[in-house]
């Protein structure tokens, strides 16, 4: 299969004065994630970092105005599409839980054909088209070999539990538990702008609910918790962001499922 080579390989997005959105969009939707980047006074957060088939760190330090102040990684779990350039960022924060994930990630492929038939039924059922042959439709460079792809050890300098705040100087955030999805998903509650960073916990898109680790009892309690708080706007793991209306929507159509 020969794939074309793109120039840029991830999306940008400016969505407020400090907010950054990256996706790669190449790869297949169940596998493109959102990349968040929060610029603060003293320090920059990224929130999770894609499936690391091309450099990361690179392509944040030109949108941040000073390259040099800290960066810290937020991993929200450690699921493939979320961890693939953790190995870049020097200070790595996940919830305990999903530590083991980030130090020793589980071997993954680029092709289809390696992912278990179990799987692709999970996600067709949940409303992703078919995976491709090879999970991108393009490549970050001249010469990239796919089956080259491999996950590396990005051990956690930091760990993060629920209550914890992320501060970047001028801007903080409370750091909420989230299992259901994944037992260790973290997502981050910035009250002041009623800003809910969501991770595979709610997006705007098929949620996925079945499979290994996961939970719907866990699941719902966590939307339970969510709904409580006066969010106006979600940032999620996957798709566009979207407003209090849709939030309330997606959340009690899933208990409503899981009831």
């Amino acid at each position: 299969m020969t794939l074309p080579v793109v120039l840029h390989w991830y999306g940008l997005r400016s969505v407020d004065d400090r907010t950054w959105c990256l996706t790669e969009p190449h790869v297949h939707p169940i596998f493109s994630a959102n990349i968040f980047l929060v610029l603060g006074r003293d320090a920059d957060l990224v929130i999770d970092s894609g499936m690391g088939i091309a450099p990361l760190r690179p392509v944040l330090d030109e949108l941040r105005p000073d390259p040099e102040r800290p960066l810290k990684l937020f991993t929200t779990h450690t699921h493939v599409d979320h961890i693939g350039a953790a190995h870049e960022f020097d200070i790595r924060l996940v919830h305990p839980i999903e530590a083991d994930g980030l130090e020793a990630p589980e071997p993954y492929s680029l092709s289809s054909a390696d992912i278990p038939e179990a799987f692709r039924t999970l996600f067709l059922d949940a409303g992703y088209p078919p995976l491709w042959p090879l999970l991108i439709d393009a490549l970050p460079a001249a010469g990239y070999d796919p089956t080259s792809y491999a996950l590396k050890s990005a051990p956690a300098t930091g760990m993060l539990e629920d209550g914890d705040i992320v501060d970047l100087g001028d801007w903080q955030a409370e750091v909420i538990h989230m299992p259901g999805h994944s037992p260790g998903q973290i997502g981050l509650w910035h009250a002041p702008s009623g800003t809910l960073f969501g991770a595979d916990a709610i997006y705007d898109g098929p949620l996925i609910f079945e499979g290994p680790g996961m939970s719907t009892e866990a699941y719902a309690e966590t939307f339970r918790r969510l709904k409580a708080l006066p969010v106006r706007r979600v940032f999620g793991g996957h798709d566009p962001e979207f407003g209090r209306a849709r939030f309330d929507e997606i959340i009690d159509r899933h208990l409503a499922l899981w009831s």
